[in-house]
């Protein structure tokens, strides 16, 4: 000891002092806040960064702390974020509609806008499919369908949760790619039927419907590349998991203001006047 002192050029007085010196509010103050990053993190099954855990702690927990703050702690900490995923799309050869949002996704009412897709995802079973419909005024899932094989069926089941829960006024615009299953009978007259408005992006661009594949993107890098899926049950199961609790009521989206879309939306309507 006395060799190691003379080294670093310390009293041995000093250094006991500093080895019996109780932890400094500052140490306490950061050992607290890195449990409580942990705890978020675990929260958003290991999915949040810096970023959203700073969101869920300042306005999901009112905690006050600064962005530097929680990057500095989580590194030092070894808790990470997961990285974006970029998701190819397959073209398309024939124009079925025209497009009526013009890459211009910002509303500022719900059920003027809605996008929609399907996405993919295999099993050990075999292949699952999802289709989603997103209200592009805030990010929420306001219908989904999940089925074994890509049919007309699948969009207009998801269609169909959508229009009997948000119960959308004529002029409603529902946003897709051009496939099959969006040209189909049943999908485009149940929309007609509900006054829905059908707007299809360019052929083969996947930024003519940016907001669905964002959500795609998202939804393959926190659910579906995590792991290896045994069966449809076991991962259907899953993302209604991610659909109706992660996405729409727990997960903070930098687009809202890092509130969740149903948070989001009640902001809205809060601040709507009284008729």
């Amino acid at each position: 000891m006395q060799t190691a002192c003379r080294v670093l050029e310390v009293s041995e007085s000093g250094f006991y002092e500093w080895r019996n010196r109780p932890p400094s509010e500052r140490s306490l103050r950061h050992a607290w806040l890195t449990q409580l990053i942990t705890e978020v993190h675990t929260a958003s099954h290991g999915t949040y960064g810096a970023r959203r855990v700073h969101a869920e702690l300042t306005l999901g927990r009112g905690v006050a702390v600064g962005h530097g703050c929680v990057e500095l702690l989580m590194r030092t900490a070894g808790v990470k974020g997961l990285p974006g995923n970029k998701r190819a799309r397959s073209k398309h050869q024939t124009p079925t509609a025209s497009d009526l949002v013009d890459r211009k996704f910002t509303r500022d009412e719900p059920n003027k806008l809605w996008v929609t897709d399907i996405t993919e995802h295999p099993t050990r079973e075999g292949k699952i499919y999802c289709a989603v419909v997103l209200d592009a005024f805030s990010r929420r899932v306001v219908g989904w369908s999940i089925d074994s094989s890509q049919t007309a069926t699948l969009v207009t089941n998801a269609l169909g949760m959508a229009i009997s829960n948000r119960g959308p006024t004529p002029g409603t615009l529902i946003h897709s790619d051009h496939g099959v299953q969006f040209i189909s009978w049943a999908f485009t007259r149940r929309a007609h039927d509900s006054g829905l408005v059908p707007s299809m992006g360019s052929i083969g661009d996947c930024y003519d419907n940016a907001v669905i594949e964002s959500f795609w993107g998202r939804m393959q890098t926190e659910l579906l590349n995590r792991k290896r899926w045994k069966t449809r049950i076991e991962l259907a199961n899953a993302m209604f998991e991610y659909l109706e609790i992660f996405h729409n009521r727990q997960r903070r989206h930098s687009a809202l203001g890092m509130l969740t879309p149903i948070e989001f939306e009640n902001v809205h309507f809060t601040r709507q006047p009284v008729a």
